[in-house]
C-alpha cells in the first residue's frame, strides 16, 4: 500500500513525520510525495498562526478532492486545537490528537486489519517514536523535549501541546547512535522548549555535552531554541568540532515596552548581552531568530526598536511572521490592534532588513573554509549542501557523493536580491 504524508510546521512536526514515515516503511508501505496517489494520507497539522490554519484546512480538502477513496489521518497542533470542528466537517477519516500521534500506524493498521479503529483508545506517549531511518531528509531530527511552561500572551502552543516534558536522556542518546550507526552525518536537536529540558538532573547543557561525547563521525544543530541565559559552560561547548556554531534563538521583537506585552521571559538589553558573549567566544558564530511584526499596540517607534535591534545584532536571517491573533489568549482581548495592511508592510521592512543582514554576513565569511555536508549531487555534478555555519553551498567536482563531508573554501555569492536562494559557490579544499 502506497502512504503519503504532508507536514505543516516546525522541525518537531517535521521529526514525528519522519519517525512515522520510516515505521509505515518498516511494515511494507511504499512512501510516495503527498502529490501522487497514495492508499493513505497522513497530514501533521500547525495551528501557531491563522494562516497556519487555514493552510491546514486547504491541505487536508485538496488531499480529499483529488482522493475521495483515500484513507485520511490527520494529527498535529491544529486537531488539538479544533478537533471538533474538524470531526464534524467528515472529510477526515481520523482525528489524533498530538498526545496520541505516535500511535498514528498503528490507527491506520488496525483499521485494515478490523475495518475501524478508535484513537481514544490507543496510549498517550510523546516520546515513543521509533527511530527513523528513512526519512525525507538528510540530516536526522532528534526530539528532545516537548511542551512549554511559558505562556507568552500571543502564544497558543502550551495549550495545544502541554506543559514541558523531557525525554530520558538514555533514550536520546540510543536513538542518536541508532541514526549514526545506520548513516547519518548531522543530528538536529528539536524541541518545543529545548531549552527547559530537564531529565533527572541532566539540563540541557549537559545533555549537550554528553551527546558531544558519542561516538561516531557527525556534527549536532541546535534548532530553534528561547533566548535563556546560556552559561559559559554552554557556550563553551562551541568550540567542539561536532557542535555546529549556529543558533536560531527567537527574539520576537527587540522593544522592551513589546516584549513586556508579549510577557517574554527576558529584556532586549538582556538578549543583546547574551548575543555579545556568543559572539566572543565564536565571532563567526550565526544567529539567526523569528521576529513578530504588528503585534497588539505596537506603534511606528516600537517597530522601528525592532528594526534598529535587528541591524544591531546582525541576525543573517529573520524569520518573519504577522501577527496573529489566536482565541484563547491574552494578547487577543488586548487593545490597539494592528490593521493586517500595516502588518504587511512592516512584514516587508523586516524581509528586507533580513536580506541586508545576510548579505553582510556572508560577505564576512567569503575566503573562509566550511565543512561542507552534500545533501545532494545534480546530474552536472554540482553538489549542494550546508557548511557547519549552516550556509547554503555548492561546488562542482567529481565523484562527489551524497551524505559525504568535503571541506571548501567560500567564494563568490550568488542570487544575492533573493535571501531564500542566496548560496556560496565554493572550491573544494
Amino acid at each position: 500500500m502506497r502512504v503519503a504524508f504532508k507536514t505543516l510546521g516546525c522541525r518537531v512536526n517535521l521529526f514525528e513525520t519522519d519517525a512515522l514515515a520510516s515505521r509505515f516503511k518498516a511494515n511494507g508501505y511504499e512512501i510516495v510525495g503527498d502529490g501522487n496517489e497514495a492508499d493513505v494520507f497522513v497530514v501533521n497539522t500547525c495551528t501557531v498562526t491563522n494562516q497556519s490554519d487555514q493552510k491546514c484546512r486547504q491541505a487536508i480538502r485538496q488531499i480529499r478532492r483529488n482522493n475521495p477513496d483515500a484513507l485520511i489521518a490527520v494529527t498535529g497542533c491544529m486537531v488539538n486545537n479544533h478537533k471538533e470542528d474538524l470531526l464534524k466537517s467528515g472529510v477526515a477519516d481520523y482525528v489524533i490528537d498530538n498526545e496520541r500521534k505516535a500511535a498514528v500506524f498503528d490507527i491506520v493498521n488496525d483499521h485494515f486489519r478490523f475495518g475501524s479503529a478508535d484513537p481514544e483508545g490507543y496510549d498517550r506517549d510523546l516520546f515513543s517514536y521509533q527511530p527513523a531511518y528513512d526519512t525525507f531528509h538528510t540530516r536526522s531530527l532528534i526530539k528532545v523535549q516537548d511542551g512549554c511552561n511559558n505562556f507568552c500572551s500571543y502564544c497558543i502552543i502550551p495549550m495545544v501541546r502541554g506543559r514541558s516534558t523531557s525525554r530520558p536522556a538514555k533514550d536520546i542518546y540510543q536513538n542518536i547512535r541508532d541514526v549514526v550507526e545506520h548513516g547519518f552525518k548531522e543530528i538536529v536537536l528539536t524541541g518545543v522548549n529545548m531549552g527547559r529540558y530537564n531529565y533527572e538532573g541532566t539540563d540541557f547543557e549537559k545533555l549537550v555535552e554528553n551527546i558531544l561525547n558519542l561516538e561516531g563521525d557527525f556534527r549536532v544543530r541546535v534548532s530553534s531554541i528561547e533566548p535563556d541565559q546560556f552559561s559559559d559552560r554552554f557556550l563553551q561547548l562551541f568550540q567542539h568540532e561536532k557542535l555546529a556554531p549556529h543558533m536560531h534563538i527567537c527574539l520576537q521583537s527587540g522593544s522592551e515596552d513589546t516584549l513586556k506585552r508579549m510577557h517574554r521571559f527576558y529584556t532586549a538589553a538582556q538578549f543583546r548581552e547574551m548575543c555579545q558573549r556568543i559572539k566572543q567566544f565564536r565571532p563567526d558564530f550565526n544567529i539567526t531568530t523569528d521576529i513578530i511584526v504588528g503585534f497588539a499596540g505596537e506603534t511606528d517607534a516600537t517597530f522601528k526598536e525592532s528594526c534598529d535591534f535587528a541591524r544591531e545584532i546582525g541576525f543573517s536571517h529573520i524569520h518573519t511572521f504577522k501577527y496573529s491573533v489566536r482565541t484563547g489568549t491574552k494578547a487577543a482581548t488586548m487593545p490597539d490592534q494592528v490593521p493586517e495592511a500595516v502588518k504587511t508592510q512592516r512584514s516587508e521592512v523586516m524581509r528586507t532588513i533580513s536580506l541586508e543582514n545576510k548579505l553582510r554576513y556572508f560577505q564576512m565569511m567569503q575566503g573562509r573554509t566550511q565543512r561542507m555536508l552534500i545533501e545532494r549531487v545534480d546530474a552536472k555534478g554540482i553538489a549542494r549542501g550546508y557548511g557547519e555555519n549552516y550556509l547554503p553551498i555548492q561546488v562542482k567536482g567529481e565523484n562527489l557523493q551524497h551524505n559525504t563531508y568535503i571541506n571548501v573554501r567560500l567564494g563568490e555569492i550568488i542570487n544575492v536580491d533573493n535571501e531564500d536562494k542566496m548560496v556560496f559557490k565554493g572550491v573544494i579544499i
